[in-house]
């Protein structure tokens, strides 16, 4: 596989574009988008690490039209999904139609299940697709999976992780790093834990509890929905607990409650004087261009607690990984570990270490193949050992 496609190029598909021609140096790459002059940002980002095998092509292209998009992907080996996650169904029709493998980086549950269920018609056409390959859901399932290989027997895997301004600004203290909507989705409705080794639902912005990071300082933590995806189900039975929380600045957690409870996340239609529009609707409109997209100067944090038996003794172990923006590449650390993840991915893949068919990310790639990747690209990982 030397063919790439970057359908959408954006901040995560710039980033993944980016670090596939610094470690997969493809024979091509064509960067689909509809927008022209986000594909010309895109090329100025990553023509430094440029292979001189490598052509690259730009095309805009209509996302709305299937036709369109299997003629351009056909002669393609792998393409990553780098546009909201409402067009992944459709896209994983558009890849095995064009006999093509996909990746793309997740974030709704329901579209997951559906795509997973090609799994035998992609093995039938010798191409594999891996959703969810972002960084929540996405990195931290991985590192989940890197803390689950360190026992004989996991018990508990605790996640915490979030993307966060290094500067917050009153009133909302947050900035948004990807789109509007995704945010909104992950606030809504409820999340899917295993407690007592059986999946429950817990509601969106329930169990606030504060942690402290040696870099931060001090961060409220909440239930959000979607970060793990299918990785509850596929674990229920073999883990007793897992749960994954979302980190912010202390009070964005209640200032989120209470446009909630007023109705601002309903997508239901209501008139007002003569206009239909949904609450949500109206409320991205007044939000959006106060959390903007300007703030380049991110952090993003995780944190990986494990329990679990080794050589017949319980004990535990945490992984925490930070990043921020990088001043070398001007990648944010939020573009890094969504970009880079799904990027990694593709690479596996692509030489043969996820085979053919359709898989959730639990089941597609070992927490340890990742973290040789991620020692490469020098992530600031530490690891102890908690005592029982």
């Amino acid at each position: 596989m030397d063919k790439i496609c970057i359908l959408g190029t954006g901040k995560q598909g710039t980033a993944a574009a980016y670090d596939l021609l610094l470690y997969a140096k493809p024979k091509k790459m064509i960067l689909l988008d509809s927008n022209e002059i986000s594909l010309k940002s895109c090329l100025s980002k990553i023509e430094s690490v440029k292979s001189t095998k490598t052509e690259i092509i730009l095309q805009k292209i209509d996302l709305n039209n299937k036709n369109e998009l299997i003629s351009n992907l056909k002669d393609y080996d792998i393409m990553l999904s780098a546009v909201p996650y409402p067009f992944n169904p459709m896209l994983t029709e558009v890849a095995i139609e064009s006999n093509i493998s996909m990746v793309d980086l997740g974030g709704h549950t329901q579209n997951v299940i559906k795509q997973l269920s090609y799994h035998n018609v992609a093995k039938e056409k010798n191409i594999s697709i891996v959703p969810d390959c972002g960084m929540g859901p996405g990195m931290n399932i991985t590192m989940a999976l890197l803390a689950m290989e360190q026992f004989d027997k996991p018990e508990e895997i605790l996640i915490w992780d979030g993307g966060l301004p290094q500067n917050p600004k009153p009133p909302w203290n947050y900035s948004l790093f990807f789109n509007i909507q995704g945010l909104t989705n992950e606030y809504d409705g409820s999340a899917s834990f295993i407690r007592d080794g059986k999946i429950e639902e817990v509601k969106c912005f329930e169990d606030i509890e504060e942690l402290e990071f040696d870099d931060v300082g001090v961060l409220e933590a909440a239930v959000t929905s979607g970060g793990l995806s299918t990785m509850p189900w596929t674990f229920e039975g073999k883990l007793k607990r897992l749960e994954n929380k979302t980190l912010r600045y202390k009070g964005h957690w209640e200032q989120m409650k209470s446009f909630r409870e007023l109705g601002l996340f309903s997508e239901e239609k209501i008139n007002f004087k003569n206009s239909n529009f949904s609450p949500r609707e109206f409320y991205h409109t007044l939000l959006e261009p106060k959390l903007g997209y300007d703030d380049r100067l991110d952090i993003c944090l995780m944190r990986v607690d494990g329990t679990g038996i080794k050589n017949n003794v319980k004990c535990g172990i945490r992984y925490e990984v930070y990043e921020k923006y990088d001043d070398e590449t001007q990648f944010m650390a939020m573009e890094k570990w969504t970009g880079w993840h799904a990027s990694i991915v593709m690479q596996k893949i692509m030489d043969g270490t996820i085979k053919p068919g359709a898989y959730p990310i639990e089941k597609a790639l070992k927490g340890s193949v990742f973290y040789e990747e991620i020692v490469k690209r020098n992530y600031n990982i530490k690891f102890k050992e908690i005592n029982y």
